[in-house]
């Protein structure tokens, strides 16, 4: 993980061990910081896991996880990467924001051998302030 993205987080922290160190020497409480805003979620899912439970070897399983665009500005997906085992069908034009998308998914469970949790990532054509593609992932999860 990067230093800048660790960095904000490592102030708060700093911040609030000596809000706390100071209230215990004084026995005054310590000035209260402003709270911190949370940055939107750039898409939400209505899911992030499925859980399939028992599959059958050779047997096939469809499931789907949709997502809004959080974020503000039109989003869209450029790649999406998964399992052999697993394929994903996906939006492929713009999304409004506001608007929904939905991941189609089918598990192939012929070449499996034991249970696994399988990951899809969604890389976005959006970048973040440092010029990264944006990247989301959702899992799911099997017992053969």
């Amino acid at each position: 993980m990067k230093l800048n993205t660790l960095l904000p987080f490592l102030t708060l922290l700093i911040c609030l061990a000596c809000n706390t160190t100071q209230q215990a020497q004084t026995g005054a409480p310590a000035p209260s910081a402003p709270p911190v805003q949370a940055k939107p979620a750039f898409v939400t899912w209505d899911k992030k896991l499925i859980e399939l439970g028992k599959v059958k070897r050779g047997e096939k399983r469809e499931m789907f996880f949709e997502f809004t665009n959080t974020s503000g500005q039109d989003i869209q997906i450029d790649i999406v990467d998964a399992c052999s085992c697993t394929t994903v069908d996906f939006p492929r034009g713009v999304i409004a924001p506001g608007g929904k998308g939905k991941l189609d998914v089918v598990f192939d469970s012929t070449v499996k051998e034991a249970a696994e949790t399988i990951g899809i990532t969604v890389v976005f054509k959006n970048t973040d302030a440092n010029g990264f593609q944006k990247i989301e992932s959702v899992e799911y999860r099997f017992e053969l």
